[in-house]
């Protein structure tokens, strides 16, 4: 049960304000091969979407804070996410997973008043569709 809850906490954290790595955990519990596959992906999946709606709901709600230093996005990430968004409109939520953008991408779209329903389709397919990948390769290389 710890390990599932260490394997939330780092997904969560790994989309919201401090920088953490949840594939390294991930990966560590498949290499264990303690735990189901199918738990773990869901586990990890969960914990970094409902971090993904806290950025969402950052950039709904408290972008006036956004000069605040716990605040997840700098104001370049911010723009650099911002024209993406705009460039490729909710189809950039599948970016989502990406390092430096993806997290202020889903601040951006709480920002631009992107629906929910949409957005937690998106996001889902882009952080499970991380995590699947992750998984397949690492089941791969300890075969």
């Amino acid at each position: 049960m710890l390990a599932y809850l260490g394997l939330f906490a780092s997904a969560l954290i790994a989309a919201t304000l401090l920088p953490m790595q949840s594939e390294a955990v991930l990966v560590a519990l498949l290499v264990q091969g303690e735990r189901p596959v199918i738990a773990l992906l869901t586990i990890a999946t969960l914990g970094n979407v409902l971090g993904a709606v806290i950025n969402w709901a950052l950039g709904r709600f408290l972008l006036r804070y956004r000069d605040r230093r716990w605040f997840p996005a700098s104001d370049a990430q911010l723009a650099r996410a911002e024209s993406w968004y705009q460039r490729y409109g909710r189809w950039s939520l599948l970016g989502s997973w990406l390092p430096l953008v993806g997290d202020p991408l889903t601040v951006v779209a709480g920002v631009l008043r992107e629906p929910l329903p949409s957005f937690l389709i998106l996001v889902t397919l882009a952080k499970a569709g991380r995590y699947l990948v992750l998984a397949t390769l690492t089941l791969a290389w300890l075969q």
